[in-house]
């Protein structure tokens, strides 16, 4: 049966992120163990990430509607029956499957498997209460109470309160556009490839063309970086004959940046598998950096000009690029994070020299990996300074930066009447200058 197949391959997917806790990402690598798409053509590839990203990204929603369509909840011992009505579900409400397709192709999935072929009859009862009802299951959607976990939903309300919770929880629900830095000739670029230049420098484009497919990419004209991602290194000046160290560098974007501008770059990762992807990008974009495979808590060298470090973090402000972050964290990790980070914070600022600059960053919107990390650095070492970012630098908006001088975005930030143009990735970062 077309489509089948490809409906299956959403339905693993969806279990291996949810329940296997899983990046969504990796799950559609070439390396992936198990690889869920493999003998797929390129179309039901494509087809299962985007049945497998709506259902993530609308969990909350699907899973309210679930509730509502299944009296006693879902039975015991079902087998797949929870991942198969997601996908259903996923189709029905928020994509442009035709009703009977999705009904229909959802119990036959459910009847190619033991475990769930005795419940197709439930499965088929409740889709067609689904389409029956939409418009009253889909009714009164509160992001920030319905699509996002209730965890989450506590800490931005504290840290932010309830307006901008709100507005981030309603950002998470857009697709969000193409976000590129480009080595040069950006305004030729932006013509190029039917863009537009973010007052940062970043290009966006809407394109759901591949990546590998457009313009310049096998040329390594650009790569893929969010916006926000894009700020950090920039505040780090780099210049030729600097030299310079990224921590945890990988995939390598912030490498690029720096090694674009002229910086003789170290980019250190523990993971050698990531470093591999680093390096080929760079070979990609005939840029060059040093590469080492290490820990960015304990490692050792001559001091550097400057030191940029992005640490393992809750990756909370990324959620609208990877919907799979809420569900796949979990209370405890940002704490554990945390300690990490500021493990790792205390070794750059020990590999960055005396007039040199440090730069932290990460892409999360939760003040303990961001603020208070600095706040704390500044505390354990009276040499460092505040070097404040101003408004207008790099093309930064007021909007970004914070009364401490330090950059902060959220992602219900850069509004537009187009909200596949709107958005950017939640980051923090902040400048230090060592004295001396």
């Amino acid at each position: 049966m077309p489509g089948l197949r490809a409906r299956i391959a959403a339905h693993q997917v969806i279990s291996d992120v949810i329940a296997g806790g899983h990046a969504l990402d990796e799950r559609f690598a070439p390396t992936a163990v198990p690889n869920r798409t493999n003998g797929l053509d390129a179309r039901d590839k494509a087809l299962v990430r985007s049945i497998s990203t709506v259902a993530v990204r609308r969990l909350g929603a699907i899973r309210r509607a679930m509730g509502r369509l299944l009296d006693r909840g879902l039975p015991r011992n079902a087998g797949h029956l929870e991942w198969i009505m997601i996908v259903g579900l996923a189709q029905i409400f928020f994509m442009d499957t035709p009703d009977h397709a999705a009904v229909d192709l959802a119990v036959r999935a459910a009847k190619s498997d033991a475990k769930t072929a005795g419940f197709s009859g439930l499965l088929n009862a409740c889709l067609r209460n689904a389409v029956r009802e939409r418009d009253a299951l889909l009714a009164d959607l509160d992001p920030l109470t319905v699509e996002t976990p209730g965890w989450l939903a506590q800490r931005w309300r504290r840290a932010w309160g309830e307006e901008r919770a709100r507005a981030i929880a309603a950002a998470h629900l857009l697709e969000p556009t193409l976000d590129l830095s480009v080595i040069d000739e950006p305004e030729a670029w932006a013509k190029r490839l039917g863009g537009a230049i973010l007052p940062t420098g970043s290009l966006r484009i809407e394109s759901h063309t591949p990546i590998p497919e457009l313009e310049g990419f096998a040329e390594g004209r650009w790569w893929v970086q969010d916006a926000g991602a894009a700020i950090p290194a920039r505040l780090l000046r780099a210049r030729a004959g600097m030299r310079a160290l990224e921590l945890c560098a990988a995939p390598g974007g912030k490498t690029a940046q720096l090694a674009a501008a002229g910086a003789d770059v170290v980019a250190l990762d523990r993971s050698a598998e990531r470093l591999k992807q680093l390096s080929a990008n760079l070979a990609r974009l005939d840029l060059h950096a040093d590469v080492v495979v290490a820990d960015a808590a304990t490692w050792s060298a001559e001091p550097f000009d400057a030191v940029l470090v992005d640490p393992p973090c809750s990756a909370t402000g990324t959620i609208r690029r990877h919907p799979d972050v809420q569900w796949t964290k979990k209370p405890g990790d940002v704490d554990q994070l945390a300690a990490l980070q500021s493990r790792i914070l205390d070794r750059a600022a020990a590999l960055t020299k005396p007039g040199g600059t440090l730069v932290y960053c990460t892409c999360s919107i939760e003040p303990e990996e961001g603020e208070l990390q600095i706040a704390a650095l500044l505390r354990r070492n009276p040499d460092f300074r505040r070097d404040r970012i101003e408004t207008g630098e790099n093309g930064i908006p007021a909007e970004f930066i914070t009364a401490e001088g330090e950059l902060r975005t959220l992602p219900s930030y850069w509004p537009n009447e187009n909200p596949r143009a709107a958005g950017v990735d939640g980051f923090y970062a902040a400048r230090l200058r060592k004295q001396g």
